[in-house]
């Protein structure tokens, strides 16, 4: 009952507020959507601390397994701690907007919430085809958040093409579902898949179960943004509220990685390989981060690095096996708090200075030391500041895939951390520590490289708040806070959610006889000689490519004339920015390209 519950919580709550939000004061509408997400995260905390010893299945409407069309919604660990950090990102979001949005109307509160509950109940089911429905919803109500300020053209323009990229993915989902119906007769995840390894050739799938696994995948994949389905995703978050780039970034994007984690382990065990996912993961984490240092415009900055850090997760999914899960499980959680934390950031400069593009930034922020201590500790994080979440994935996942024979691993974890946290170092370094414009004698006022007016922007809210309030510095403290600890979750339940997330005999008994699994498994071990040495390696890489950046740009405005190195470094600039053109056929040309990619590398490994 629990499970319903907390999928009912926020749904009745924005129904509520859709129907007589109007007529509440403001602070009545902000109090309901922030109790409600409360008690969201409430639950989930007690089903977090109930789901290692006690069954947590619910069947919706009392339809249980021996009927055969009954809907589950399940909660083993890994998934009620995932459904935990969606609800305590969301309430952050919720408290940010309550003197952020001065003029918000109840909509956005009724949005909010039932962007939580298709994100909760995305996380909890049991059945394939309502993975998809949660999925839909999760969807639409992304795609009216997106175009929240719909006045803006560029914010019509992000939200189209979040729609339809995201609505292509997922009739190809929907399309792989149907392979599976067809075979199988049935849509939840554990009977399905026992019907699978029932009909396996000599252990593995023939090609309609791989035809299926590629179409499923495809959509988790386009939520995911991995390459090369991921243009989507810089283009959402330049327009989208800053709140809801908490959302986006921190969580709803990593969803795509759960999605492919569950219905594989529960589904496509040992029917399909892996292998092509963790080439999409690789090409990910390193042209996200590529594009990561290439922007100015902050928000579009950190849409790429998560773009490359959740490329590291699936490569962590792709790897296999339980310990590779319990680093990708820290990783996560690391990841959502950084990310959360600097969006909220972002906000507060956008709200303050009317813009994000770091140029005209540049010395500003002076004036911000919450923020600018909150972008110097978020890079620090990006790069694996121990005893971070982004640390222990490291180091656990890295452990992981030495066993596999992934050398590649470490290297590529190094540079993807790297680029990315030297680019919000690099923020730091100008925003909060440069010289403004005005001051600067070496460029007389006046960027030639860089000249001003084209990042502004219209404010997220008015009137402009010359000091924070405290639900806006708070917010971004406390998700950063825990981001920087969550590496000291203790190793051994880790280990063993993990575990029982990647049984799937286990899954089934616990889905379909109410019987928790309690598979062998070995605690993650993040204190690794070779993850301090990583982050240390990390950590110098990251400074050194601030530092050049700074002093490059310095060169710039003092017209000095460019080297061979860096004209063609701006030419290769130049054509990567050509590839996210920002039209929709494009976007549609590649994620096609991206299906036959995905469907060639799979039936190859």
């Amino acid at each position: 009952m629990i499970l319903q519950i907390t999928v009912a919580v926020p749904v009745l709550t924005a129904a509520l507020l859709a129907t007589a939000g109007r007529w509440l004061p403001r602070l009545a509408v902000d109090l309901a959507a922030v109790l409600a997400v409360a008690a969201v995260a409430a639950l989930s905390a007690l089903t977090l601390t109930r789901a290692p010893h006690h069954a947590q299945v619910s069947w919706l409407g009392g339809w249980g397994p021996a009927t055969g069309v009954g809907i589950p919604l399940v909660a083993d660990p890994l998934a009620a701690g995932l459904a935990l950090i969606t609800a305590l990102l969301t309430l952050a979001a919720l408290l940010f907007s309550w003197r952020y949005f001065t003029e918000v109307q109840a909509i956005f509160h009724t949005l909010m919430l039932l962007f939580l509950a298709a994100m909760v109940a995305y996380v909890y089911t049991g059945d394939l085809f309502d993975a998809f429905v949660f999925f839909e919803l999760m969807s639409v109500v992304a795609f009216a958040l997106t175009g929240y300020r719909s006045e803006e053209p560029s914010t019509v323009h992000g939200a189209l093409n979040f729609g339809i990229i995201q609505s292509i993915g997922a009739y190809l989902t929907l399309a792989g579902i149907a392979l599976v119906y067809a075979r199988t007769g049935e849509l939840g995840m554990a009977t399905a898949g026992r019907h699978l390894l029932g009909t396996g050739t000599g252990g593995h799938g023939d090609a309609l179960v791989t035809a299926a696994f590629v179409l499923i995948c495809t959509g988790y994949l386009v939520k995911a943004s991995a390459v090369p389905f991921h243009f989507w995703l810089a283009d959402a978050h330049a327009v989208a509220p800053t709140p809801v780039c908490v959302l986006f970034s921190g969580i709803m994007v990593p969803l795509g990685v759960y999605g492919i984690a569950r219905t594989y382990w529960a589904t496509f065990a040992g029917l399909v390989p892996l292998r092509a996912i963790a080439v999409l993961g690789a090409a990910a984490a390193l042209l996200g981060a590529v594009m990561c240092v290439l922007q100015h415009h902050i928000k579009r900055l950190l849409a790429y690095s998560t773009v490359s850090h959740v490329g590291l997760l699936l490569v962590g999914v792709a790897a296999h096996g339980p310990d590779a899960l319990a680093g990708t499980a820290y990783y996560l959680a690391g990841h959502a708090g950084v990310k959360g934390a600097l969006f909220l950031a972002a906000g507060a400069l956008l709200n303050r200075h009317q813009t994000v593009d770091e140029h005209e930034l540049r010395g500003r922020g002076r004036g911000m030391p919450v923020t600018g201590a909150t972008f110097l500790l978020g890079a620090l994080g990006l790069a694996g500041l121990p005893p971070s979440g982004l640390y222990a994935g490291h180091a656990v996942t890295e452990h992981a895939a030495e066993e596999l024979g992934w050398w590649w691993f470490t290297p590529l974890a190094i540079a993807a951390s790297a680029l990315t946290a030297g680019a919000v170092l690099r923020v730091w370094l100008g925003v909060y520590r440069g010289t403004p414009a005005e001051e600067d004698p070496a460029r007389g006022g006046q960027d030639t490289a860089h000249p001003a007016g084209g990042g502004h922007e219209d404010p997220e809210t008015r009137p402009i708040l010359r000091n924070l309030p405290w639900t806006m510095v708070t917010p971004g403290l406390v998700l950063l806070l825990a981001a920087l600890l969550a590496g000291l979750i203790p190793g051994g339940p880790v280990g063993a959610a993990a575990a029982m997330f990647a049984d799937r005999d286990g899954y089934a008994a616990l889905v379909l006889d109410g019987r928790v699994p309690h598979p062998h498994s070995v605690p993650a071990d993040p204190w690794t000689a070779s993850g301090v040495a990583g982050f240390l390696v990390t950590l110098l890489l990251a400074a050194l490519i601030a530092v050049h950046a700074v002093r490059r740009r310095t060169a710039e405005r003092t017209d000095a004339s460019p080297g061979t190195l860096a004209r063609a470094a701006t030419a290769t600039a130049a054509r990567l920015h050509a590839l996210h053109s920002g039209h929709i056929g494009d976007y549609a040309a590649w994620l096609t390209a991206g299906v036959a990619v995905l469907a060639l590398l799979t039936v190859h490994f």
